[in-house]
């Protein structure tokens, strides 16, 4: 029988979750998969930030259903790399972080952790601008009185003190039902053709070569997989206690791997939803040259012929933004605790992300204007990209270390294919981000 040990004031912080979800050795397969959910829950909102929406929007109304293949194939890298943080985390009982400070000097670990922390300020500027934009679509204020108001997120970890892990999780699963059912509902209302949708999903060179594909189908990569959701993952599968040997953590990594799949999954759902609707509802009556979040709002309702569409689009886009205010927190707490072996309360961890996101969110209106928010949130993909592949080097190297994982290091097949995602996403982060600061 498991004891679950004790928690402190903040206990979804990293460093005070750990085996605090026990899995009975002694339930059946659906209840353990049951106690496992929440990991891959938590780390799949980032993949349905607002960052994903211009882009999706950009593609469904520029070239229709063509490219829901570059959806599911970005689906399935962070899938492949999702898992690999579910094996550091429950085999080797370490994070990303922890694990490049144990085994990189002070000045590699520095850089790493410079780049992670710019990574989380950049996701956090997305939500920033997300929940901004949604409050001025919805409610009508000004975008820097929603930057505004976003920064009082903060009294939402305040009123966390105290709850447990799983509360966290079941409220990540409020807002990401929320945002899938909002598109449930917005599909059946665009009746989008199946048969396109369908035909989309087929991988095509040729639909790459038309103009401007190649760089938005890039974009839908680097937007898709998020560094820190590999810091993120690879420490909060740890709150799962299980039995210590080898048949018990080979069943977790099995369990945990599922949880990964069935969330990306949902996530892959929300992303080729949002493309889905731009096409339907923009690409097939004309529109299409619709590249903002806010035109797509104002469109949706004459042409789907339906308020409800818009507003259950603003709806969804707040939700999105919310969602990611725990998974930044724990994430940022993550990386300062693994780098630097640093514990600050939650809630200041989650003050200091937020100042430091409110402040290029603010300057960034008053430069361009209401209209900046879609080039603000292009140019927090573009950092997202860059810092990726410093994310997924480690990753890689100690999921292959049999030192590190024994039997559970990645075999020959899996180290191949990930070294050749890791090159093409590498390539492409490298072309996108020239391509966009060559644009500026």
């Amino acid at each position: 029988m498991y004891r679950l040990p004790r928690t402190a004031t903040a206990p979804f912080c990293p460093s005070e979750v750990k085996g605090s979800v026990a899995v009975d050795p002694g339930l059946p397969l659906w209840k353990k998969l049951l106690r496992f959910a929440g990991p891959g829950l938590l780390v799949s909102v980032g993949y349905m930030d607002p960052g994903n929406w211009a882009t999706d929007i950009e593609a469904g109304s520029r070239f229709g259903y063509g490219l829901l293949f570059v959806v599911l194939l970005a689906s399935l890298a962070a899938m492949l790399l999702q898992t690999l943080c579910v094996r550091l985390g429950l085999v080797a009982g370490k994070d990303l972080a922890r694990a490049c400070r144990d085994h990189y000097g002070p000045r590699t670990n520095r850089f790493l952790w410079l780049g992670a922390e710019l990574a989380i300020v950049a996701c956090d500027l997305a939500e920033v601008l997300g929940s901004a934009l949604a409050l001025h679509l919805l409610f009508g204020v000004s975008i820097p009185v929603g930057i505004a108001i976003t920064a009082f997120d903060t009294l939402l970890i305040l009123g966390l003190q105290g709850a447990g892990f799983r509360r966290v999780e079941a409220i990540v699963l409020a807002l990401v039902t929320t945002i899938a059912g909002c598109f449930v509902v917005e599909l059946a209302m665009s009746q989008p053709n199946w048969f396109g949708v369908a035909m989309g999903f087929g991988p095509s060179l040729e639909r790459l070569q038309q103009p401007g594909a190649l760089y938005l189908a890039i974009g839908i990569v680097g937007a898709t997989v998020m560094p820190h959701n590999l810091y993120l993952h690879s420490s909060i599968v740890q709150t799962r206690l299980v039995a210590k040997t080898e048949a018990a953590r080979r069943e977790a990594v099995t369990l945990g791997t599922l949880d990964a799949v069935i969330s990306l999954t949902l996530a892959l759902f929300v992303n080729a939803a949002i493309l889905i609707l731009a096409a339907s509802a923009f690409h097939g009556s004309g529109h299409r040259e619709v590249a903002e979040i806010e035109d797509a709002y104002r469109l949706i309702e004459p042409i789907v012929g339906s308020a409800l569409a818009a507003t259950l689009f603003g709806i969804a886009l707040l939700a999105s933004g919310q969602s990611s205010t725990f998974t930044g927190t724990i994430a940022g707490q993550i990386i300062m605790e693994g780098f630097l072996d640093l514990k600050i309360p939650c809630w200041q961890r989650r003050l200091i992300t937020r100042a430091l996101a409110l402040v290029p969110a603010f300057v960034g209106v008053w430069w361009f204007g209401d209209g900046g928010v879609g080039k603000m949130l292009v140019l927090s993909q573009v950092v997202l990209s860059f810092q990726l592949p410093f994310a997924i080097w480690p990753l890689i190297r100690f999921t292959s270390d049999r030192a590190l994982m024994g039997d559970f290091a990645n075999g020959p097949v899996l180290r191949a294919v990930a070294w050749t995602l890791f090159a093409t996403i590498g390539a492409a982060n490298v072309w996108l981000v020239a391509s966009v600061v060559g644009g500026l």
